[in-house]
């Protein structure tokens, strides 16, 4: 067994305990004060010196004794606002929900700290440790880069893991080139005059103007994207009146734009603000079109993905490490990363149904549940990967 399987399963307990500690307190959004203190008393008691480079945004560095090049291991740490309804002991009551598994993904990456001082004398350059808030709500990427990130030192690599629910465990799943897809979240305000229901000709209807919209998005998938496009437009969220015989002044709804390709993405977004326009003036209301956040399509490195994934290799075998072409239509904040620096974002398959009846739901289930056995895999992944791509990149 390589070495670093084997120190990352003695430690196993260790990240099990960090993994439960995080679970039992989610945090939403960009201000995650409990995890935030959570992984920096952990690193200072590892021996680190973490910095807080904007808020709940933590970076930590280690070096070795020879001077090269710095590998970025990135981990997020922000939950999902949903009630769990898992049979864990350890499960969250809160209202809040690991169910994307970030709680996994900082406590492999607490794992790998522990593991890259047992082997500081191996790495050849800088490890930088960074646990970021925010991956859902797609803000937290871009403020760690603009609060310096992958300066002081540069950073001349970087790497993110994110566990896979439904795939068998230990499973690495690395896509080449374009793997997820951009996503932008946009709101739309319709405007109109409320009236009494029995005399709808008094007023303007947002609730008809909104529907109209609705309808008319759904034809720019199907008539103005090419089939051979990857795209989708969904909308989440329609919210409008309080009574069924009044009609509202307004109407608010909300979605997100998918695309493999950013040009196309951005398209989309363009014709949605027309169409938004256009419809609540032929109606005799008003609209507009707002973006909340976006996040790019996430771009692995090809170079980087061949080099990295022959070293997990080494770690869960041959078989276990399967490189594919084409993309989902999930997104992922880390993408921001892979248009800085030559990035690889992998995947970890977390258990199936064969495995156990209770593993296998999809992410962001109230029920999902990660097989923890692959938490000294992933530390052991991010720690031997650091090592070996500075020792062969110097």
């Amino acid at each position: 067994m390589n070495k670093f399987m084997e120190q990352a399963k003695s430690i196993k307990e260790d990240i099990v305990t960090y993994r439960r500690s995080i679970h039992i307190n989610p945090e939403v959004g960009p201000e995650l004060p409990k995890t935030k203190a959570y992984v920096m008393d952990k690193l200072r008691e590892f021996g680190y010196e973490p910095k807080e480079i904007c808020e709940s945004g933590i970076v930590a560095t280690i070096e070795g004794n020879k001077s090269g090049k710095t590998f970025l291991l990135r981990a997020d740490m922000d939950a999902l606002p949903m009630t769990e309804a898992t049979l864990c002991d350890f499960k969250s009551t809160n209202g809040a929900m690991h169910s994307c598994g970030h709680d996994m993904h900082t406590a492999m990456l607490l794992g790998a700290a522990k593991l890259l001082k047992e082997n500081q004398d191996e790495i050849e350059g800088t490890v930088k440790l960074v646990f970021q808030p925010d991956e859902e709500g797609f803000t937290g990427a871009k403020k760690m880069i603009k609060a310096g990130v992958l300066e002081n030192p540069k950073v001349d690599a970087a790497m993110a893991m994110h566990v896979h629910s439904g795939s068998p465990s230990n499973v690495v799943l690395c896509g080449l080139g374009t793997s997820i897809a951009g996503c932008n979240r946009f709101r739309i305000v319709v405007k109109g005059t409320g009236c009494h229901g029995a005399m709808p000709e008094t007023g303007v209807d947002p609730i008809n103007i909104a529907a109209h919209i609705y309808l008319s998005l759904q034809e720019i998938i199907s008539r103005e994207i090419s089939a051979t496009q990857s795209a989708v437009v969904t909308m989440g969220k329609f919210v409008g009146g309080d009574a069924p015989n009044i009609i509202p002044g307004e109407v608010v709804m909300e979605g997100t734009i998918r695309a493999l390709d950013k040009e196309i993405g951005e398209f989309i977004f363009n014709r949605i603000n027309d169409i938004v326009i256009s419809t609540a003036k032929m109606f005799r209301g008003d609209a507009k079109l707002i973006e909340l956040s976006s996040v790019p399509p996430l771009a692995n490195d090809n170079n980087l993905a061949y080099e990295i994934t022959n070293y997990m290799k080494d770690l869960v075998g041959e078989k276990s490490v399967v490189l594919f072409e084409g993309g989902g239509m999930g997104s992922e904040d880390f993408a921001s990363y892979s248009y800085e620096v030559p990035s690889l974002y992998v995947m970890l398959g977390a258990g199936t149904k064969e495995e156990n009846s209770l593993f296998g739901k999809p992410m962001h289930n109230e029920k999902v549940v990660f097989n923890e056995d692959i938490l000294p895999t992933g530390a052991a992944m991010h720690a031997y990967s650091a090592i070996m791509w500075l020792k062969n990149n110097k």
